[in-house]
């Protein structure tokens, strides 16, 4: 293991690594396993089984493979290994991630918007997607866009300024700013998710009566998915952050939380206005 030292070359080799080979075997037991758990709701089984124990196996060794390979990326930047062509390589790869979340969200507003265009051929192809001419489907009552959904956009929102307030406090040295940014930011962030489990309960529809059900709690329930991903993602930066992990010079980690967030709150706009607003016009409002 190189010292810290030490003067890496910009196109060095690090040491062999057990992770990716190990990702691959936990994402096949995760998969295998929510096959078999999926039959097993339906009363069916898949290899004689149809219980969710595979499928946990499976996400424990995933849990663990991404504890283990992000530690050692971290050991790896406080050993020098994080040359400034790595860094940017490591940039690279953050937003092709997000390139890649882009797109399955994507997925979920094409299909919200296939569904709300086009309703009598959806009506026509999907069991439960009853629309009775209109969207959303008629008798169907939709949630107030300007209650609780205004203040998720609000608390979501200053969440973006604060990662920011944390990030120009973070490059201008200032450390109680950037803990203070950060722990703001996931105090909103835990905010916002509270308030969104707060409105699935008092939503007047739910996943499986209609197709504007199904949609909406697809796309809105990712989304909430991805904001607890990236509180989890702060939390640890905060931790780090604690700890003096993070330099003017030196801060990927930190600065992929941030892009990552920002990525939340860009998605949550379109949400907002698409399934929120536009979708609920001429609809009865659910109080």
């Amino acid at each position: 293991m190189a010292d810290a030292q030490t003067k890496n070359h910009d196109y060095h080799i690090i040491d062999p690594s057990p992770w990716p080979l190990l990702a691959s075997v936990g994402a096949l037991v995760m998969a295998i396993g929510g096959i078999i758990w999926m039959q097993g709701l339906k009363g069916g089984s898949f290899l004689g089984l149809g219980s969710p124990y595979v499928f946990i196996v499976g996400l424990l060794i995933v849990l663990y493979t991404m504890y283990g390979w992000w530690a050692d990326t971290v050991k790896e930047a406080h050993e020098g290994h994080h040359t400034p062509v790595v860094g940017l390589h490591l940039r690279y790869g953050m937003i092709m991630f997000i390139a890649s979340e882009v797109m399955f969200f994507v997925a979920w507003f094409w299909a919200f918007f296939d569904a709300a265009l086009f309703y009598d051929e959806a009506q026509q192809v999907a069991r439960n997607a009853y629309t009775g001419g209109q969207w959303p489907p008629a008798g169907l009552e939709v949630l107030d866009p300007l209650h609780l959904p205004l203040f998720n956009t609000i608390t979501l929102l200053l969440s973006g300024t604060t990662v920011t307030w944390a990030h120009h406090a973070l490059l201008e040295g200032d450390r109680k700013g950037l803990i203070w940014g950060l722990t703001l930011t996931i105090a909103l962030g835990a905010i916002f998710a509270v308030v969104q489990v707060v409105e699935y309960s008092i939503a007047p529809f739910s996943f499986s009566n209609s197709l504007y059900g199904a949609t909406f709690f697809m796309a809105t329930g990712f989304h909430g998915f991805h904001v607890f991903v990236g509180i989890i993602f702060l939390a640890v930066c905060l931790g780090r952050a604690l700890r003096g992990h993070f330099t003017e010079k030196q801060h990927f980690g930190f600065e992929a939380a941030a892009w990552y967030w920002h990525f939340v709150d860009v998605v949550w706009l379109f949400l907002f206005f698409a399934v929120y607003i536009w979708a609920s016009q001429g609809a009865p409002i659910h109080h």
